[in-house]
């Protein structure tokens, strides 16, 4: 014998149908009502809305998005949610989708190729509209396939080497490693060491680049072992300048220029365990690095990235995109890359040795 609660029953969500069939109305009915179109009785109106409630209905979205060929979600993939770079641009994104109906869905691979496969492929079977990605996988990424079957793909961060045209949206890295090298320069330094990401991604790269070219302009030559890579977390950043600590009696300098906001903390740290003072024994530059409430003392000069526009820009994009879709304008022809303004932030942790 089967027992049946009462309370329990109430929470079993009903259909269309079967709302419309308690009010004896028909379900276009209904359907106008939840959709709040104009072409129904205020009267009638309230007493769906009522009974939705009542009945506890809820809307069968993935039946919606097959019969519409569209979720209204965007999927975001990123290598670190901590890192306060990528939450502004996912601010941004959201503030220019939001309003036109998009919910956004974001994944956190933590600098890891295999879970970036796996997000890929599950924001894929979600059917997502459009995607943004932070890849940190430049040669197999899925996100070719997505790009294929003409879902939209803006490349933030990193762009990779695909066999199809891409669509990004960065800041020109090697320009603001430029601006950093030159201020130092200007205020008499040239033993500069850097701390850089990976070379193998496009901003670990271009980075890294900005930083040789520089030096070769004024005629600095580039010392190799002033040179160390990590991976943007804090970790990498506090080995690397226990190294150049460790040999600075071989290989002096006076500043240092770190490319990621963690590997900056890092690097400070390690200068101060080390007894040393910034910018008094060593300057430094940092980059992406965020002190709203003004706590780090000095305060750092650091590259800034105009984060929430970088976001509000993607979600530009793929609005304009996602609005062609229907036109069969959502494969790009050529590549569309869109390269934004990096700003030098003046702090106090660069000391002047003119």
């Amino acid at each position: 014998m089967k027992v049946y609660s009462k309370g329990v029953s109430r929470m079993k969500s009903s259909t269309l149908k079967e709302i419309a069939e308690k009010l004896n109305v028909s379900v276009s009915t209904v359907s106008r009502a939840v959709n709040q179109k104009e072409y129904v009785k205020e009267e009638t109106r309230e007493r769906v809305l009522r009974a939705l409630e009542e009945y506890n209905y809820v809307p069968n979205e993935i039946a919606r998005s097959l019969k519409m060929k569209s979720t209204k979600t965007i999927g975001i993939v990123v290598p670190d949610i901590c890192e306060t770079l990528f939450g502004m641009i996912i601010k941004g994104i959201d503030q220019a989708v939001s309003p036109k109906g998009y919910s956004i869905i974001v994944s956190d691979t933590n600098e890891n190729k295999k879970n970036e496969e796996k997000y890929l492929n599950l924001l894929y079977q979600k059917r997502v509209d459009a995607l943004v990605l932070a890849t940190v996988d430049l040669r197999e990424t899925k996100a070719s396939e997505y790009i294929k079957s003409g879902i939209p793909v803006i490349f933030i961060d990193n762009i990779p080497a695909l066999d199809v045209p891409v669509e990004s949206v960065t800041i020109d890295n090697a320009k603001a490693s430029k601006m950093v090298v030159e201020y130092l320069i200007g205020n008499g330094h040239r033993n500069i060491a850097v701390i850089g990401g990976s070379i193998d991604e496009t901003t670990g790269y271009e980075r890294i680049s900005g930083y040789r070219d520089t030096l070769k302009e004024h005629g600095i030559e580039v010392d190799e072992q002033l040179i160390r890579y990590g991976m943007y977390k804090e970790d990498d950043g506090f080995r690397c300048m226990q190294e150049f600590l460790d040999n600075r009696g071989r290989c002096a300098f006076s500043a240092v220029y770190v490319t990621s906001e963690m590997m900056t903390f890092g690097a400070m740290k390690a200068i101060r365990q080390y007894g040393l003072r910034i910018p008094e024994d060593i300057s430094i530059v940092g980059f992406d690095v965020h002190d709203k409430a003004g706590l780090v003392y000095p305060s750092i000069t650091t590259i800034r990235e105009p984060e929430v526009l970088i976001g509000t820009k993607v979600g530009e994009l793929l609005l304009e995109r996602l609005g062609k879709a229907g036109e069969d304008m959502s494969r790009l022809e050529t590549d569309n890359k869109v390269l934004l303004e990096p700003e030098l932030q003046i702090g106090q942790s660069v000391r002047c040795i003119l």
